[in-house]
């Protein structure tokens, strides 16, 4: 049989995985903005995902094991997705790349500002994260909360967001 890759570049094969217009999306949504059910990734993406491409992508995402499905305890037609250890570790990845848009690209105050803090925090602040993804995603018991020795990063990065949103509105 033979293997429908086109090469064995780690770019291209992670490409191949996560390189479409919406996958890196939904993944940004589950980890900043903890969406874990269908309709509030469908209904909550600042870019306006379609419906029929939403379950399309998630299906690839759970058959790349980026993300797994489980049935929602709580509503017997919900199902919550999670990010797998492979998919939080994709979290440097996209803040490398948040900080590569910022500093290259027209980005708005409110949507760079977990950036900004994301790249000002660096490696500690991802490992941070990712420890916490992991209590949220894994249900694996959290480490030391870091030099931060504070709120939780995702609690952190909700605030800045927060902050930057209420100076903006006008009063």
């Amino acid at each position: 049989m033979r293997d429908e890759r086109r090469s064995g570049c780690p770019i291209n094969l992670t490409l191949e995985v996560v390189g479409d217009k919406w996958s890196l999306l939904i993944i940004r949504d589950m980890i900043f903005g903890n969406h874990r059910h269908f309709r509030e990734l469908l209904l909550k993406s600042e870019e306006g995902v379609s419906s029929n491409i939403l379950a399309d992508r998630l299906k690839t995402l759970v058959e790349q094991g980026i993300i797994a499905r489980t049935d929602d305890p709580s509503h017997q037609q919900k199902v919550i997705y999670s990010l797998t250890e492979q998919g939080i570790e994709l979290l440097p990845i996209l803040a490398q790349m948040a900080g590569w848009g910022r500093k290259y690209l027209p980005v708005s105050e409110e949507l760079g500002i977990r950036a900004r803090l994301l790249q000002e925090g660096g490696p500690a602040m991802w490992e941070e994260f990712m420890s916490e993804l992991r209590e949220t995603h894994l249900g694996v018991a959290p480490r030391d909360r870091g030099k931060s020795g504070g709120a939780p990063v995702a609690e952190r990065l909700q605030a800045a967001y927060e902050a930057v949103v209420a100076q903006r509105k006008p009063r």
